[in-house]
């Protein structure tokens, strides 16, 4: 039986968005072959380093960080455009992708920005994979913007955290989503009535509903084929030392959403 080829949508969501790794390594051992991907921020991270056949050596980066590494990483900026240059984060980026051209990716990549002069998002799917990468998850507040072909681009979650139409023209046999804002099994809210929050958390917390609202209103608009929920309460936004324990929620969460096709690829 011939593989099932699948479009890959990878939603934004800081930290949580290293749950995709568990999802591709389910995706793989599924035998699904996936073609296409769009990615928003983190997914476009992820994404695009999947697309460039560099996860395993962003794997064994990202699964050893400490809380340490983390806060080296987030070296803050003494500008008025954000809380965070993110050069350090984006060097290593960088240097694990090295020169790609989207163009010459052996998958189709899409990584979604926000053009803030012209209130719309922007797909970049040609040209430099590191600068698409690098705007897409250009988060307002924390990382300065990009310019890219004269447009000043910010992180696309800010207007569609779960890409989908990227993918509607792919003539794949599954579009396959998932989704880093998804509800917690138990209900459950992080934080208390009495917690402290300082400007950041705000921010990040405010970003995080207005990115679950939209996200609700894509999936119901666009329905992919299946969509493969990461509780948004799984981890903050900052904690990326936990990488490898969220991939292993995406991965146990994929195979719970995808097992039955376990069963058709048998049949």
């Amino acid at each position: 039986m011939k593989n099932r080829t699948v479009s890959l949508v990878l939603g934004s969501g800081g930290a949580r968005g290293h749950a995709h790794l568990g999802v591709i390594k389910a995706l793989e051992e599924l035998n699904l072959d996936v073609r296409n991907i769009a990615g928003t921020s983190m997914g476009a991270v992820i994404g695009g380093v999947y697309a460039a056949d560099k996860l395993d050596s962003y794997k064994d980066w990202a699964f050893g960080l400490t809380k340490r590494d983390v806060v080296g990483l987030l070296d803050f900026s003494f500008s008025l455009k954000s809380i965070f240059k993110g050069e350090r984060i984006i060097d290593e980026l960088k240097e694990q992708l090295g020169d790609v051209q989207i163009e010459d990716l052996a998958k189709r990549f899409t990584a979604v920005a926000t053009s803030l002069d012209e209130q719309r998002e922007v797909w970049l799917n040609s040209g430099s994979l590191f600068a698409a990468i690098r705007a897409s998850a250009a988060v307002p507040g924390f990382f300065s913007p990009v310019t890219v072909d004269g447009r000043v681009l910010v992180d696309g979650g800010l207007i569609n955290p779960i890409p989908i139409a990227p993918t509607l023209n792919d003539s794949n046999d599954l579009t396959i989503a998932v989704n880093l804002a998804g509800v917690s099994s138990d209900n459950k809210q992080s934080g208390t009535e009495d917690e402290e929050l300082d400007g950041a958390d705000l921010l990040v917390k405010s970003i995080d509903i207005m990115q679950a609202s939209i996200a609700r209103l894509k999936l119901a608009a666009y329905a992919p084929d299946r969509t493969i929920e990461i509780p948004r309460d799984a981890c903050s936004f900052f904690e990326f030392h936990r990488a490898e324990e969220m991939a292993e929620l995406g991965y146990e969460r994929a195979q719970s959403s995808l097992s039955d096709l376990s069963i058709e690829s048998d049949s």
